[in-house]
């Protein structure tokens, strides 16, 4: 299954972008932001690199106890305290394979230090251990805050952000490439597929090309989830839409339900809300939609058709 649904530049470009890291060992930092899908990405490098056959391990930095960090990660030796039993940490675990370290920016100041000492020579120490194993671990890091602006800002070590930034890989918000959307609206529909609902109707589909995602690929999932449990018939709507959704929709189309809903002319009302993004300026509106400019005359001329001719005779004549 393809990890990474879509066809725009911007994701030709990631995916060639891991292709070329997985070949190598080097540690990586994947940074976006929250829900553009960057542990798919630490995935993808993972299948895709020598270490394929080896595990592939996540963690998720945010959600560790402080006092069990070095536990954790390095692991803990049998009978350290009353009732502890020994186990072997992330890095033992992820051996000849991969260690995902998802939200790095949340470890404390005395945990970074801890994780710096480490990937120095991937050496590990369990805690109440008297010696150290060394691990043949991969390193991908991620972050859904700019690590410099916090080294800059004293919360992040900066030997430690050196150390984990040599390749750096940014995944891209999902509003930064909209044209991708309707190839993840089918997909998650066939993950998400209901025993009614079969297809995703072209108002609904603009909507979602029209709204921004704060929460990126995971909300638009979320969304057709719901959408699927909520619809009524064969189709979704824009009835089975979020009303955030369906609101920014409808003021950028103040009246999108009296229009045709063919393709071509949904398509013709996203170019026309591409110029307004644009400011009016075709030429950059052309090279968004990456369409010649007798293409984008062409949709916009049938647009002004559409409308004339729903409109009726009170308006012939107006343009």
């Amino acid at each position: 299954m393809q990890i990474l649904v879509g066809e725009s530049p911007i994701i030709d470009d990631l995916r060639s972008r891991i292709s070329r890291i997985a070949r190598t060992s080097f540690t990586v930092l994947v940074e976006g932001e929250s829900g553009v899908g960057k542990e798919l990405v630490a995935r993808e490098i993972h299948e895709q690199s020598p270490r394929a056959r080896g595990p592939f391990v996540a963690v998720n930095c945010a959600a560790l106890v402080e006092t069990l960090v070095e536990a954790e990660l390095f692991g803990i030796e049998e009978r350290t305290a009353t009732g502890v039993r020994g186990r072997r940490g992330k890095f033992e675990l992820a051996d000849h394979g991969t260690l995902f370290l998802d939200e790095v920016a949340d470890l404390s100041p005395a945990s970074q230090a801890k994780l710096l000492r480490v990937l120095q020579d991937l050496s590990v120490e369990r805690v109440g251990g008297a010696g150290a194993y060394q691990v043949d671990t991969r390193v991908i890091a991620a972050t859904n805050r700019t690590l410099h602006a916090l080294v800059d800002a004293g919360r992040f070590r900066a030997d430690l952000y050196y150390r984990l930034s040599g390749v750096e890989v940014l995944v891209p918000p999902l509003r930064a490439r909209r044209d991708d959307i309707p190839l993840l609206v089918d997909h998650f529909l066939g993950i998400h597929d209901g025993p009614e609902v079969r297809r995703v109707e072209g108002s609904a589909v603009e909507a979602m090309m029209t709204y921004d995602w704060p929460g990126n690929v995971r909300q638009l999932s979320r969304v057709i989830e719901r959408a699927v449990a909520l619809a009524p018939g064969p189709s979704v709507g824009l009835r089975d839409l979020p009303p955030p959704v369906v609101r920014e929709y409808r003021q950028a189309l103040p009246d999108p339900d009296g229009l045709d809903d063919t393709l071509r002319a949904w398509s013709g009302r996203y170019v026309r809300l591409v110029l307004e993004r644009c400011h009016g300026n075709k030429r950059q509106a052309c090279d968004v939609l990456d369409i010649s400019y007798h293409t984008l005359k062409s949709h916009l001329e049938y647009g002004r058709r559409a409308r004339r001719t729903l409109a009726g005779p009170a308006l012939a004549g107006h343009h």
